[in-house]
């Protein structure tokens, strides 16, 4: 494609797991350039980049979404035509050891930028034309927990249950409301739990991993009953790109894997796993690992994404079924789970 043609976005918070992945499957696509602003907190890793570090279309800068000096510097240098933002703290049980960082990126931190993109839409609406998106990234927790049937859908009200999910709901608002008051042009996506190569050792799937590699317990809280809809990182990046390029403006998109499994059953699925890839060294399964221990406090019992919405009007859907996208994460971690940054840590994650 001739660079004449090539878009530009801001992706905020790109060197994170969910970021980092978009980033470079957009890349893959080649006809945007993505500037890539990370505050670098402890989820942000460059290493999780390296490999499009030198790309020609890919330009990182450090710094914080509440910095609208610089991001309104950004938007008017490089006339951006979309603004994708993954920026925010993201792991529920910090959050309630320390909400308040959550409150200041999640919702502080999505102010600032709703406040500079606002600035540069309304300075330079006669160069975007009807091209111009503001993509919030958000997650399926906002809407709280669900009984044992019925899925969440664009309607369902938001009911958090954490101080992070308190914190994403509050700047799902703002965008809302940015919309409705200033005409933004604004989308909100709420997708489910994510997983696949380099996500941030604190999360269940890869800490589960590695913790098994290293003859660790493999902490679950409570009865691990809890259940969650997991989506392949790769699918979610597709699905990102579709509602960007083709979603109404003003409009919220459900993405979901429609992969609904227990926390017990994920742990058991990786242990099934590593004892085909990598086995024990005594020849035991990694099942024996699996420890219980005390349930989180207000931990919502189970999440289900209704993603028709999307499906129908954007025609997308998974490509990657639970089975095929576990064995595929598995199997990255194994090759590269020593270069990961940050070390394996005991929190118990979902």
């Amino acid at each position: 494609m001739g660079e004449r043609n090539l878009r530009t976005w801001l992706v905020t918070g790109g060197s994170g797991f969910i970021g980092s992945n978009f980033i470079r499957y957009i890349l893959r696509q080649g006809d945007v350039h993505v500037i890539n602003l990370d505050k670098l907190t402890y989820a942000g890793n460059l290493e999780s980049l390296e490999d499009v570090c030198e790309h020609p279309y890919y330009s990182f800068i450090q710094g914080d979404i509440a910095d609208q000096t610089l991001v309104k510097a950004l938007l008017h240098q490089y006339q951006l035509q979309a603004v994708v933002n993954f920026a925010a703290e993201s792991h529920v049980d910090r959050s309630i050891e320390g909400p308040g960082d959550f409150i200041q990126t999640n919702i502080v931190g999505t102010f600032h930028l709703l406040e500079a993109v606002r600035s540069y839409w309304n300075e330079d609406r006669k160069n975007h034309k009807d091209e111009f998106r503001f993509l919030q990234i958000s997650t399926d927790e906002v809407y709280g927990s669900l009984g044992s049937t019925g899925h969440f859908t664009e309607t369902t009200p938001y009911a958090p249950n954490s101080p992070y999910s308190a914190s994403k709901a509050s700047s799902d608002h703002l965008v809302r409301a940015y919309f409705h008051t200033y005409g933004l042009p604004t989308l909100t996506t709420n997708c489910s739990n994510n997983y696949g190569p380099y996500q941030f050792p604190e999360k269940l799937i890869p800490l589960m991993i590695l913790n098994a590699l290293e003859g660790k317990d493999l902490p679950i809280y409570g009865d691990g009953k809890n259940i969650r809809d997991w989506l392949y990182v790769l699918d979610h990046c597709i699905a990102l790109k579709t509602v960007i390029e083709r979603g109404n403006i003003g409009e919220t998109y459900n993405i979901g894997g429609s992969n609904e499994k227990s926390n017990l059953d994920v742990v058991r699925n990786i242990c099934d796993l590593l004892d085909e890839l990598s086995p024990r060294p005594d020849g035991g399964s990694y099942r024996k690992q699996i420890v219980f221990v005390t349930d989180r406090a207000g931990h919502d019992q189970r999440y289900a994404i209704d993603s028709t919405k999307l499906q129908t009007t954007l025609d997308w859907r998974p490509e990657e079924t639970f089975t095929t996208g576990l064995r595929k994460t598995v199997q990255w971690y194994l090759k590269n789970w020593n270069g990961i940054n940050g070390s394996v840590t005991e929190v118990i994650a979902e």
